[in-house]
């Protein structure tokens, strides 16, 4: 099956394989937590924190259950965790060790997306990235207009690495979607 050659790559670190997990399982993992916290924001940043998770822990993956069972047990846990903090911030500090972990998901060649976005004018791709949430219009921001670095947006952002990562793939994955829409 197509999901289980795409899981073996992603164990292999494959960026283009990570990129189809997180587009494929996206809405029924946010879908999930959306209907447990019942607040947009909470739900789409425990769904970060989970496919961050993992894809950091995606070798620990045991096929014998279904992707998608494992993905919402983490996003259980991870729900779990937020509100053992009760903290009005979801992302703790992380230590450089785990930061070192974290999966090199931001593969150098450029994607579809990647593509469509550079082929847009200014002006236009302005408009397009203003109709993306205030968080991925950042991160969008600082990558493409500022050139940041990953490590420079995390930073900047306060958040880990590895989010910062899945939130640039789900953006440009989003932001595709609104080129493509308008044509």
């Amino acid at each position: 099956m197509e999901i289980n050659k795409q899981i073996e790559k992603a164990k292999q670190g494959d960026q283009v394989a990570f990129t189809f997990l997180l587009d494929y399982y996206w809405n029924e993992v946010y879908g999930f937590m959306l209907k447990r916290t019942e607040n947009e924001t909470n739900a789409e940043d425990i769904t970060i924190e989970t496919f961050s998770k993992a894809f950091d822990k995606i070798g620990t993956y045991n096929s014998e259950f279904q992707f998608n069972t494992w993905l919402i047990a983490i996003a259980k846990n991870v729900h779990i965790d937020l509100l053992r903090k009760k903290k009005s911030s979801l992302f703790v500090e992380i230590t450089d060790e785990e930061d070192q972990q974290a999966y090199n998901i931001a593969d150098t060649t450029p994607s579809a997306e990647d593509e469509l976005i550079t082929e847009q004018n200014l002006s236009q791709l302005l408009q397009f990235i203003k109709e993306l949430k205030p968080h991925y219009q950042e991160v969008i921001q600082l990558r493409y207009f500022q050139e940041m670095s990953y490590q420079e947006i995390a930073n900047k952002i306060d958040e880990p690495l590895s989010n910062v990562k899945i939130k640039l793939l789900r953006a440009k994955k989003l932001l595709a979607e609104i080129i493509q829409n308008k044509r």
